[in-house]
């Protein structure tokens, strides 16, 4: 759950040379109780728990079959699909290599590449019935540009959605403070049944981030 693979507090030992958002964030992880829980459970990283925390509070993962899940890496949200839903089909996609998951076809590759789409679906076979995107852009230290580069990976996540999800599916993405802007909040609004806003326990309280969850697919 650490960047390299390393014990931060051997990291966190030797400061020299480091930046200090750098030092910052080794000390964040050692003081994190969902840092340590995801190493004593086997998760690849803390970020299980918010998937774990949404499907307890909307039961997303209950009864699906085909999932598809957006920013893959490092597989926490895959983990967490397979103990769930264990007969589901799973397909991720990221820019970064993610090892390999048993029961998960993982393609290293950009999700706003033309491919991408028709990559995912053939190896799914079918229609998903749940579309999960954590995906959010490198951030450059520019809060508006940072929103709408965040916010464009939500929309074409949010147009593969509604372009492929079978009936009565649903749609989670990572979103900034302040939610979905209106125009897609709209968007959402006509094509499922119900489009609410979540921030699960597992989202650091200092972190920007919230979920749209929309469920009922109408197509």
């Amino acid at each position: 759950m650490t960047r390299s693979g390393k014990d931060p507090n051997e990291r966190l030992k030797n400061t020299r040379g480091r930046s200090q958002s750098s030092v910052s964030w080794l000390q964040r992880q050692l003081s994190d109780p969902y840092v340590k829980k995801a190493r004593a459970d086997g998760y690849r990283s803390r970020a299980a728990y918010k998937l774990i925390e949404l499907d307890e509070k909307f039961g997303l993962l209950k009864g699906a079959t085909r999932v598809v899940d957006l920013g893959v890496a490092p597989g926490g949200w895959s983990q967490v699909t397979r103990l769930k839903a264990p007969r589901a089909g799973v397909v991720g996609i990221d820019l970064l290599p993610t090892a390999p998951i048993e029961g998960v076809t993982l393609f290293e590759m950009d999700f706003m590449a033309d491919e991408a789409p028709g990559a995912l679906l053939e190896a799914l076979g079918g229609a998903p019935d749940l579309v999960l995107s954590d995906m959010a852009a490198n951030t450059v230290g520019h809060k508006q540009t940072d929103h709408l580069r965040t916010m464009g990976l939500v929309e074409t996540a949010a147009d593969f959605a509604i372009g492929n999800l079978a009936p009565g599916g649903a749609f989670v993405a990572k979103v900034l403070a302040g939610g979905t802007d209106t125009v897609l909040l709209g968007l959402l609004k006509k094509h499922f049944a119900t489009v609410k806003h979540a921030k699960p326990p597992a989202s650091r309280k200092d972190s920007s981030e919230w979920y749209v969850i929309a469920q009922g697919f109408k197509g």
